[in-house]
């Protein structure tokens, strides 16, 4: 299965800012199934951007606009390719608990065990484990499974509970909150049962029949656990699934504040406004050879007329929607 996917995310300034430094996380991850084909970013005003991999992984990029500027426009594009994924057993073997145990020893997995940030254990969290019955009560498969189910029950799925920012905390006292709660919370509880999790930033494309609890056309989030023989493995409690072929991995982190799609500062007494239009489609046909470039090309090219016309777009679209759902809630 092949996608593209584009991000588009701008930042309105009140009065001109002097200088911007941002950082990335938008690049899907070449990683077990999923291979990035094709990848680029650019921005207006133009910028040169550069690049690395972390510790874990993840492709970050990097820019500076050392001149006035009162918007930000930076887009993402990329081509995806995610294989097959093999059936999950019904169940691991009898000695997968002290295999989990084992690997705090054998493997690196110490960022993945320990609370920290956003995903912490607290008094509210250790309540809801006892309300929700977490606890190694058998095949470590099924008890992921099955948490992954409850989670999806005790929480719905509500924008504007809770911001960007907020602690586990809110979530748990509202019942409801956005996919980053959900992987949160899933993430500390699972480490609270000693299996290595860690957090995942994405994107989910759409059904071809249906839809996700999950918003379409923007960011999503999940969870993958570190699993004897089968590797990590994503669990998806906002839609209650296993993340599998919609599932488009951009970074990996101990939880949202290691991976957030954008990152910087400004400098200049102006406040600012954030816009973000995501769309994800699904590939009518396999990319050529000759269509693709690497994914790891740090040098953004000039936006050309077309692209921005389409940003612009997009942007519309992503006003609308925004509009529209306030209505809804009103």
């Amino acid at each position: 299965m092949q996608y593209f996917v584009r991000h588009l995310t701008r930042f309105t300034y009140t009065s001109a800012v002097t200088e911007s430094v941002m950082e990335l996380r938008m690049q899907p991850r070449t990683d077990g199934r999923q291979r990035c084909l094709r990848f680029d970013t650019t921005t207006t005003p133009r910028a040169q951007v550069f690049g690395y991999h972390d510790y874990a992984g993840n492709a970050v990029h990097y820019f500076d606009i050392p001149g006035r500027h009162t918007r930000l426009d930076v887009v993402a594009e990329a081509a995806v390719e995610i294989l097959p994924y093999d059936d999950l057993p019904d169940r691991l073997s009898a000695d997968a608990w002290p295999r989990i145990d084992a690997m705090r020893h054998t493997e690196d997995v110490w960022d993945w065990l320990t609370p920290g940030g956003f995903a912490i254990e607290t008094p509210a969290l250790r309540e809801f484990s006892l309300a929700i019955g977490v606890a190694r009560d058998g095949d470590p498969l099924d008890v992921l499974q099955r948490l992954t189910e409850k989670l999806y029950e005790a929480l719905a799925y509500q924008p504007s509970t809770t911001q960007v920012d907020s602690t586990i905390d809110v979530a748990l006292a509202a019942r409801a909150g956005v996919c980053q709660d959900f992987a949160h919370i899933m993430t500390s509880l699972v480490r609270g049962l000693g299996i290595p999790c860690r957090y995942v930033s994405g994107y989910i494309a759409p059904r071809e029949a249906g839809h996700d609890r999950s918003t379409e056309h923007a960011t999503h989030a999940w969870v993958e656990a570190r699993l004897p023989d089968l590797g990590w493995i994503g669990f998806d409690p906002t839609n209650n699934m296993i993340a599998r072929e919609r599932h488009i991995a951009v970074a990996v982190g101990r939880d949202y504040g290691d991976v957030p799609p954008t990152r910087g500062v400004f400098k200049g007494g102006a406040g600012s406004e954030l816009g973000v239009a995501v769309s994800v489609s699904r590939a009518e046909r396999p990319l050529q050879t000759h269509e693709l470039t690497p994914s790891v090309s740090w040098i953004s090219s000039e936006r050309t007329a077309e692209a921005h016309n389409a940003a612009e777009a997009q942007h519309r679209q992503f006003q609308q929607q925004q509009q529209q759902q306030q209505q809804q809630r009103q």
